[in-house]
């Protein structure tokens, strides 16, 4: 790979001649801009405003724009007899633990490559050191014009070099925070909980850009002349929508597990994700009041209410039973009617009888009652 910065590490005593190389590039598709009339390239000039001509780099220098509008010329030899320390050097000032840094201050990535077979201890050393303490080195180093800060670590066994903007370039985030007060419930971070879960873990190697890939395909069929495949287009965002939490984390993890295979055998995946109990209702039929330990007069009747009119309902209910049973063709119709009237008979027998006895009992209480009444009269007339 070719070096874009040649220099050396500072470690304390210890100088590693190294070569910077670029650790990332970028892989998206460039466009260029054209005259849509005829398809014609459109091009920037660099005209200078004085003379109103084009100039060709080898005049452009660098300037300064003052507070006026004024232009301060600065040329490389200013730059150069600047004491920087850096400017040749990654100088090393500290050695913290990677968590310590704030993944915000994160900028461009580079492989830093030994210079030398004399080079190639001394890297090996410092390599090795940043393994065993599972520290991360704070540098200082110069690129482009400016002093950069760095951050060193072990990747495989290479070392390499994140560049990290300074504390006072990251801004603060005023304003961003939603400011309107919201409560979270603890069913949804469960179920939020239950979406991270079945979601997993990736492996970041697999993942892949669809949109290039998309673009690609399309530049591809306009060069052959083909007309390019219709796409499904993509779902818009629900942006603004007001949208029932639960409902759509529940849609998610029925989703995520079914894509994953994971339904319970037996069952939906809707099965799985949560498990609503009711509530029972309170009866509405009020407890017997207990009065003296008897029961209230008044719920009683009630009761005794309730059944009589549960036996009348029962009755017809028989009736139809056995008219229903009567009217079955299966059975012969003399049959039925001799059981019928020997059932009929056997009814008006036992009336009858029943009749019988509560006449023998009322003629037995009031011969009684004569007895006692004509005893009580001659009592009293004895008496007077």
């Amino acid at each position: 790979m070719r070096s874009i910065w040649n220099g050396a590490i500072s470690f304390g005593l210890v100088s590693i001649p190294i070569k910077l190389v670029n650790a990332t590039e970028n892989h998206s598709v460039s466009f260029r801009q054209i005259h849509t009339e005829d398809g014609g390239r459109i091009r920037y000039r660099k005209v200078c405003e004085l003379e109103e001509r084009e100039v060709p780099s080898a005049e452009i220098g660098k300037g300064y724009q003052d507070a006026d509008g004024s232009i301060i010329p600065i040329t490389d030899q200013d730059l150069a007899a600047l004491p920087i320390p850096t400017a040749k050097t990654i100088e090393i000032v500290a050695f913290v633990p990677a968590d310590r840094i704030d993944p915000l201050q994160m900028d461009a990535a580079y492989y830093l490559s030994a210079s030398g077979v004399p080079a190639a201890k001394p890297y090996t050393l410092l390599r090795e050191a940043l393994k065993r303490s599972q520290k991360v080195a704070i540098a200082k180093y110069a690129l482009r014009g400016r002093e950069r800060l760095g951050m060193l670590r072990v990747v495989d066994d290479v070392i390499a070099m994140h560049g990290l903007l300074w504390p006072d370039e990251i801004r603060a985030p005023e304003g961003v925070a939603p400011e309107t007060h919201v409560t979270v419930r603890d069913a949804e971070l469960d179920l939020a909980d239950a979406l991270m879960d079945t979601l997993g873990e990736v492996d970041i190697s697999t993942l892949h850009d669809d949109y290039r890939d998309a673009v690609e395909e399309l530049i591809a069929a306009k060069v052959e002349g083909a007309t390019p495949a219709e796409r499904t287009p993509a779902a818009e965002a629900g942006g603004g929508k007001v949208i029932d939490l639960i409902a759509a984390l529940e849609s998610s993890v029925r989703a995520a597990r079914t894509a994953r295979g994971e339904a319970s055998e037996g069952g939906s995946a809707d099965d799985e994700v949560a498990e609503v109990t009711p509530i029972a209702r309170k009866s509405s039929r009020a407890t017997p009041k207990q009065v003296g330990g008897k029961k209230s007069t008044a719920s009683s009747s009630v009761s005794g209410a309730s059944a009589a009119s549960a036996k009348k309902k029962a009755a017809p209910a028989k009736k139809r039973t056995t008219k229903t049973a009567a009217a079955k063709p299966s059975e012969p119709k003399a049959s039925v009617s001799k059981a019928s009237r020997s059932g009929s008979r056997a009814s008006t027998k036992t009336a009858s009888g029943r009749t019988a006895a509560k006449k023998t009992t009322a003629g037995k209480k009031t011969a009684a009652a004569k007895k006692t009444t004509t005893a009580s009269t001659s009592k009293r007339r004895a008496s007077a």
